[in-house]
């Protein structure tokens, strides 16, 4: 056993989730597993198997909307690291991100040994310098980041997404399972089918005959309302996350764009039909391990740019997308 390790992903909840089968990759290794997380991230590394403790610590050279660096905060960090006393620390980022100031901060706590994907040349940061060729889904990229460390997968587990279990008894807000759930919202616009089509399939996906609930965070409450309309079960701001994840796992399928609750679709094993905005790469950022049909035009002129915001008018890489043909890919994962 290797004692206690820090494990880290400091971005969304869908990344944290990503990250999952790397982490019990670790934990089936270690004596327990710390999880640095950034506040977007905290409450999926709750939901994670093999994690003993979650620690939650902002970013500035990953959040999005990222607060001033200030010294006073990386020698807080430096404290927290001395105080977690991991032997060992496994970094997980994404391609675009750096795991170097954090390797820094981490060999300034006194953590013996380090290990991250980096393609900068990382110096005595890093005792385990990964490199990955190609563009393999965000899951397995963690995991081979995790075999060079030393930490395998034991023996039963398939590498798919997980959370503990149990989770919450949702009955008495969805009633019982079988219904469809859409997702309308992102965490950036880019990311969005647009509101009028997602009204839209909620009517079409009602007039087949299926019961239709629709969820969101508190902040999309009036987004979901609108959604819903008068033929889906609305409800916006009305879970916690272990409660949405419970209202996922009852769902046949789940309609969603590129975002955290699509991932914790997969997750929980739920079908997704993923509407989904080439500005980042399908192949590794669809759900990951479930029936699964991946709908907008992939080729589009945005692809691989990472906006936020479409730059291209009409955003018709999703809007051309048409309810008919949720409908259709709906039935497709449910058959």
């Amino acid at each position: 056993m290797n004692g206690r390790v820090l494990v880290v992903r400091q971005d969304n909840l869908g990344d944290v989730l990503l990250a999952g089968p790397a982490v019990r990759a670790v934990a089936a290794h270690a004596d327990s597993v710390v999880m640095l997380a950034g506040p977007r991230g905290a409450a999926a590394a709750d939901l994670l198997p093999g994690v003993d403790r979650v620690v939650t610590r902002c970013a500035p050279w990953i959040d999005p909307e990222p607060p001033p660096v200030r010294e006073a905060a990386m020698h807080e960090l430096v404290q927290t690291f001395r105080g977690i006393g991991a032997g060992t620390a496994v970094v997980f980022t994404s391609f675009h991100q750096s795991a170097l100031p954090l390797a820094l901060l981490l060999r300034m706590a006194g953590v013996e040994r380090i290990a991250a994907i980096s393609d900068d040349y990382p110096g005595s940061l890093l005792d385990v310098r990964h490199r990955v060729e190609g563009d393999p889904p965000e899951p397995e990229r963690a995991l081979s980041l995790a075999r060079a460390a030393g930490f395998h997968l034991p023996a039963g587990d398939d590498g798919r997404l997980a959370v503990r279990r149990p989770l919450p008894d949702v009955t008495a807000l969805v009633g019982e399972p079988g219904y469809v759930v859409v997702h309308p919202a992102a965490s950036v616009p880019a990311r969005e089918w647009p509101m009028f089509r997602c009204r839209e399939a909620v009517a079409e996906l009602a007039a087949s005959g299926r019961r239709v609930v629709v969820t969101g965070a508190p902040a999309e409450k009036e987004l979901t309302a609108h959604v819903a309309g008068h033929d889906g079960i609305d409800l916006g701001g009305r879970t916690t996350l272990p409660e949405l994840a419970a209202v996922l796992d009852g769902a046949s399928a789940v309609v969603a764009p590129n975002t955290g609750p699509a991932h914790l679709a997969a997750a929980v094993g739920t079908p997704v039909v993923s509407l989904f905005a080439p500005v980042v790469s399908a192949a590794r950022w669809a759900p990951y391990g479930v029936p699964r049909v991946v709908l907008g035009e992939q080729l589009a002129p945005c692809r691989g740019t990472r906006a936020r915001t479409c730059p291209v008018p009409g955003h018709p890489c999703l809007t051309l997308v048409t309810p008919q043909e949720v409908v259709a890919a709906v039935g497709e994962v449910t058959s």
